[in-house]
């Protein structure tokens, strides 16, 4: 596809090549390269918003998952990060939504790591039809790599995930510590990580 290098930065050009490569060639060490470059961006950006560590790394894995499944839809028209702190954004207003965390004020206005302005505006309202169909489509999403994972640790990924348990539920579920639980669903979501990186024959 032909690009515009007009107001790109060079790193933004080298992302484009890197969707290319992904898309065009099914390179997955460019999917990982992708991910290396803006997981701890994402990652602190989804913390400032909901406060807890443990829920913004069960985002940020949803919000990789969901850019690269639709990484061939992707338009140069704008950079990567701006796209993917969009989807990762629009992710976690839909977990605020659904959870009604009361973690930050109504409006608020965060800088993406291109500077670009992300508007929040967390709606106190039940769940309409579009927060159920963004719902599904996440489940969707993130199933496609669940399916993928160990049998061991996709019990654990279908109560947090697909159930909708807390950690502490998940606990008492499967009569394991608090701490073995967390320690377990970390490394899920390494290895989903992984998965959605296209290193699942390492796995």
């Amino acid at each position: 596809m032909e690009v515009n290098n007009r107001g790109f930065s060079n790193k933004a050009l080298e992302d484009f090549e890197l969707i290319d490569k992904a898309v065009l060639e099914k390179d997955q060490q460019a999917y990982a390269t992708l991910m290396k470059r803006y997981k701890k961006a994402v990652y602190f950006m989804i913390l400032k918003m909901i406060r807890d560590a443990d829920d913004a790394e069960d985002l940020t894995m949803e919000a990789f998952a969901k850019a690269f499944k639709n990484l061939h839809k992707f338009k140069k028209d704008y950079t990567f990060s701006t796209w993917l702190f969009r989807i990762a954004t629009n992710n976690t207003i839909d977990f605020i939504r659904k959870k009604k965390l009361k973690t930050m004020s109504l409006n608020t206005t965060l800088s993406d790591e291109g500077g670009n302005a992300v508007n929040i505006d967390v709606e106190d309202d039940d769940n309409n039809p579009q927060d159920e169909y963004i719902k599904s489509q996440r489940i969707e999403m993130v199933r496609i790599f669940v399916d993928k994972l160990p049998a061991k640790y996709r019990k654990l990924v279908q109560l947090r995930y697909f159930d909708e348990l807390s950690y502490e539920e998940i606990a008492v579920e499967l009569d394991k510590p608090l701490g073995t639980v967390k320690a377990q669903l970390h490394r899920s979501r390494e290895l989903l990580y992984e998965i959605a990186s296209g290193k699942e024959g390492h796995i």
